[in-house]
């Protein structure tokens, strides 16, 4: 199913539509603000086509704003490759791409601000005691004995904090709110600590750092965002950035909003699961296809047509649930069904001798590049002697309902000819190691002139022209619908996820391009891997959805 411009409505764009109605804003100013502590995954595709589509349908802007405030997780890996992820997907960002740190002066001044209004102060309780303070959600907390500490040495301790007198985890700056406050989330929280870590923008320029709550509604703020969106875990902290917008002297009010953050089935989408998965090796690297982040989509073959498909079929509500892996791989073959190339590959091969066919003669055949396109083109496929077909498509007995090779009995070989099936050669142990047959060469493009008809059409590679290839089957990382709910979600992993196997290709696909999906014929969907070594292809999808059978048996 291929893009439309149907646009339907959720309660974010009706929020808009009101705004702009009665005057609030007269335009929309969105913003896609990822911490680069990672890489994104398909929940943050969420988010990129929330954010940078509001900004498109409404004629309005929106910011690409990397949040570093935690310079010891964060580097300039991540900011290039979340940089190509959201190119990936078809957006681009209006003017230059924003850091929180960039506003760094400003955040310090506003924190200097809130000092001197009464609004902050400089604890060097240890992280212990502050614990214990904190209280429950049962119980209130209870003051810090340094929050009555007066303006003028919070501000001479946080002037020290600045330059790096102090420690890191000897004191930090809290905003001075409510320790009985039923959210705890405004229970004095931390705003800015001590840190001596190198910054990937900033280098070695400043040992503080603020906090996520406290420097994202400022940045929203300096940039004159509109509409700050963002998942449901943060709508309690609204209240915390509401608060600090309120008690500084800044113009810009923007709002956020929350709606569900994906949850999607068989897979994790915690980044620190998804860096667990990475640094004990049970995948390879972040790239990975079996990874649900952007970087092994696109590896594995995914389109940006279908993620954004996906993105717009699962919709925008405040309800959390869990989404269908179906519906994402479902996105993928409808793309792929209407835009993926077709191709010939034999995964396991049954080596096929045709015995009335010229033994040295190699044919060039001409095959479409898609059944019902075209506008693709067509190539050539070298047909010989001996081809390859799928050892599952020979039977020597079978019922009526095995609609492909049987001995005794013909199929058409796709874009070839009538092949029937006449003996088999066989090793000690009783396997087939060589099937016989002949060929009706008045069978090219049309049906023999005797009427008869074929029980099937199977797909094959020459043996003397096709290339051997490393074929990884790829499935879901997971066994089970909700792995980030077991004790221990790494036990959880489906050891199948990951089958190599050695294929034979048709050689048209030595110059296939990495990354683009094709169709294997009869196999499912597939493209070349980004490895220079050797030629490999990654299984994007299956033609049909196995997993809905096999859990339908369960």
């Amino acid at each position: 199913m291929a893009e439309t411009d149907i646009r339907p409505t959720n309660f974010i764009r009706q929020i808009i539509d009101k705004d702009l109605a009665e005057g609030v804003h007269d335009h929309v100013h969105t913003r896609f603000p990822p911490e680069p502590n990672g890489y994104l995954h398909i929940g943050h595709a969420k988010s990129i086509c929330l954010n940078f589509g509001l900004a498109q349908d409404y004629q309005g802007q929106c910011n690409l704003r990397f949040d570093d405030t935690n310079p010891e997780k964060e580097n300039i890996d991540y900011v290039n490759s979340i940089q190509s992820d959201v190119k990936w997907l078809g957006f681009s960002w209006d003017g230059e791409i924003c850091y929180s740190s960039d506003y760094f002066e400003r955040l310090h001044g506003y924190a200097v601000e809130l000092i001197e209004k009464g609004l902050a102060y400089v604890d060097f309780s240890s992280q212990e005691a502050m614990r214990e303070l904190r209280g429950t959600l049962k119980e209130p907390g209870k003051n810090s004995p340094y929050r009555d500490t007066s303006v003028a040495e919070n501000l001479a301790h946080f002037a020290k904090m600045t330059a790096g007198e102090y420690a890191e985890g000897h004191c930090v700056l809290r905003a001075k709110i409510d320790m009985a406050s039923p959210f705890m989330c405004m229970r004095d929280p931390v705003i800015y600590r001590v840190k001596f870590a190198h910054h990937h923008q900033t280098g070695d320029k400043w040992c503080v750092y603020p906090m996520y709550d406290f420097t994202h509604c400022i940045s929203d703020a300096i940039e004159g965002i509109t509409h700050s969106l963002c998942t449901l875990e943060f709508q309690d902290n609204r209240r915390l950035y509401d608060w600090v917008l309120d008690n500084i002297s800044i113009e810009c009010r923007p709002r956020q909003y929350e709606f569900s953050r994906l949850n999607l089935e068989y897979t994790v989408l915690s980044k620190r699961k998804l860096i667990q998965l990475v640094d004990e090796k049970h995948v390879d690297g972040w790239d990975d296809p079996r990874m649900p982040t952007i970087a092994g989509l696109r590896r594995r073959g995914y389109t940006p047509a279908s993620v954004r498909e996906f993105c717009k079929r699962i919709g925008v509500t405040k309800m959390d649930n869990m989404v269908e892996m179906g519906m994402l791989e479902a996105c993928i073959r409808d793309d792929l069904n209407q835009n993926a190339a077709r191709a010939m590959a034999v995964l396991d091969p049954l080596k096929v001798v045709i015995e009335n066919y010229p033994a040295d003669q190699v044919e060039t055949l001409s095959a479409p590049n898609h059944p019902s396109d075209e506008s693709m083109g067509s190539r050539d496929i070298p047909f010989t002697r001996e081809i390859y077909i799928e050892r599952e498509d020979f039977r020597e007995e079978a019922n009526k309902k095995f609609k492909r090779l049987v001995l005794g009995k013909e199929v058409r070989l796709r874009n070839a000819y009538f092949l029937k099936a006449e003996r088999v050669e066989k090793d000690a142990e009783g396997n087939i190691t060589t099937l016989y047959c002949t060929y009706d060469p008045d069978t090219l493009g049309k049906d023999p002139a005797d009427g008869r008809k074929a029980k099937g059409v199977i797909h094959w590679v020459s043996a003397s022209h096709g290339v051997p290839a490393e074929v990884r089957l790829y499935d879901r990382l997971f066994k089970v619908p909700n792995p980030a709910g077991e004790e221990n979600f790494t036990d959880s992993i489906n050891a199948e996820s990951l089958t190599v196997v050695q294929g034979i290709l048709e050689p048209s696909l030595v110059s296939a391009e990495p990354g683009k999906a094709l169709q294997f014929e009869r196999l499912g969907y597939f493209c070349k891997d980004k490895q220079a070594d050797k030629l490999v292809f990654n299984r994007t999808v299956g033609l049909r959805d196995t997993w809905a059978k096999i859990e339908g048996q369960e």
